[in-house]
């Protein structure tokens, strides 16, 4: 019996789903994390550089490289376990290490990333955070370490996952360049658990920056789209006008609808990314299933205050460009509708005038002909006459004249039948 083949790439794409599992993290522990991002071509970066970095950090501590063509790597290195991933147009690092730093939120637990290998990335820092886990204290020494360690009025805190653990962040970036999150862990919660925890707080916050890219491309098309809107209004006006060139006008609207396809086109990778990271963002939140604590704002209240405002000026912004690129066009369909039935009418016009040329061309050549007939009957005559003269006088005693008056009609006759008749047959 034959063996049932498999696609070739079957194993591989049902191990994908697999291959990035949640970090495993006990009640007390730190993580590390950044996300890095080329300055140009996020999306068409070499992705081979990408391992070369990361293999240079692996050979400080002496772990072994991954794969080639990886797009993820969990291992150890030294006292820390690391977890990096390559996503489409960034990579993140994540270490993690069992125990916190006597003071909350080190800036010398960042140092498992040394400073001169992360400059040799050739990448930007998108953004980079310090969590921070430990076994949920009583509510008042929860309060007590948010005003320590965070901005009150920024702060965002909730109970999540049914109660497992209370996260709180502020998203402000600390005098050491990093975000802050802390996680309080509930007896009984699992070390699987709180590494989804962990991870899903890592995730919010490098989509969240992620996805405000978008807004700032946003800002930078607000006076471009001024423009452009003025521009378009102003031709708009130009139409109205029967003084204004149409062909003029129709050159300036292709030039405005040209630009206007170019910003578009390179605008959509960020407002298409910026739409999907927005959701993931959403997602994450939702995942874990927040409840409010003490009273204070959870992480979907801050999204809802802080975050969506921008991402709702993005997509207003994503569908006022569109419309105004489809103004563009519908304002060009009718200019050059205008110009076409402008020149329809001067074809017309010119039909007119040739037909009329033709008329007079053909008066003319019918005058032409007529004093044709004329002149070869004259000349036909005479040599009838000078042919016929001896014949008739010697027959009939006629003179040249009375011979002449006999063929004159008889050859003006037979000339305008010969020339009627070629004129028809090259007709």
């Amino acid at each position: 019996m034959t063996a049932l083949q498999d696609h070739p790439q079957r194993y591989e794409l049902a191990n994908e789903l697999h291959a990035r599992p949640f970090p495993s993290l006990a009640a007390t522990a730190t993580a590390v994390f950044v996300a890095l991002r080329p300055t140009r071509d996020a999306a068409g970066r070499d992705r081979a550089a990408d391992i070369a970095h990361l293999c240079a950090l692996l050979d400080r501590y002496g772990a072994a490289h991954p794969a080639p063509d990886a797009t993820h790597y969990s291992g150890q290195i030294g006292r820390h376990t690391l977890k990096w991933e390559s996503h489409t147009e960034f990579v993140t690092y994540t270490a993690f290490f069992a125990g916190v730093s006597d003071r909350a939120f080190d800036a010398a637990d960042f140092d498992i990333f040394p400073d001169e290998w992360l400059a040799a990335s050739g990448m930007e820092r998108v953004t980079s955070a310090l969590v921070r886990v430990v076994p949920s204290p009583p509510p008042e020494a929860i309060k007590a370490a948010l005003a320590e360690w965070f901005v009150p009025e920024s702060v965002a805190v909730a109970q999540v996952l049914d109660a497992a653990a209370v996260i709180a962040g502020d998203f402000h970036i600390d005098p050491n360049g990093h975000m802050r999150f802390a996680v309080f862990v509930n007896a009984g919660t699992g070390p699987q658990r709180t590494g989804r925890i962990v991870q899903r707080l890592c995730e919010i916050e490098t989509y969240k920056t992620l996805s405000m890219l978008g807004f700032a491309r946003v800002r930078s098309l607000g006076k471009p789209l001024a423009k452009f809107d003025a521009q378009l209004s102003g031709l708009m006006e130009d139409m109205t006008l029967s003084e204004t060139p149409a062909e003029a006008t129709l050159d300036e609207l292709l030039s405005v609808s040209a630009e206007l396809e170019a910003l578009s086109a390179a605008a959509a990778f960020r407002f298409g990314a910026t739409e999907a990271y927005e959701a993931i963002v959403h997602e994450r939140i939702a995942v874990l299933r927040e409840t409010r604590f003490e009273g204070r704002q959870s992480f979907g209240e801050f999204m809802m205050r802080r975050y969506d405002p921008a991402m709702r000026t993005v997509a207003a912004t994503r569908a006022r460009l569109s419309k105004m690129a489809d103004r563009a066009m519908r304002a060009g369909e009718l200019l050059r509708t205008r110009v076409e039935v402008e020149r329809s009418a001067q074809n017309s016009a010119l039909l007119e005038s040739m037909n009329k040329r033709a008329d007079v061309q053909l008066r003319l050549q019918q005058t032409v002909e007529g004093l044709s007939v004329v002149a070869i009957s004259y000349y036909a005559v005479n040599l009838v006459s000078y042919a016929a003269y001896p014949f008739a006088k010697a027959v009939g005693g006629m003179e040249k004249g009375m011979v002449s008056a006999l063929v004159t009609l008889p050859v003006v006759g037979l000339v305008w039948w010969l020339v009627r008749r070629i004129r028809n047959r090259f007709h």
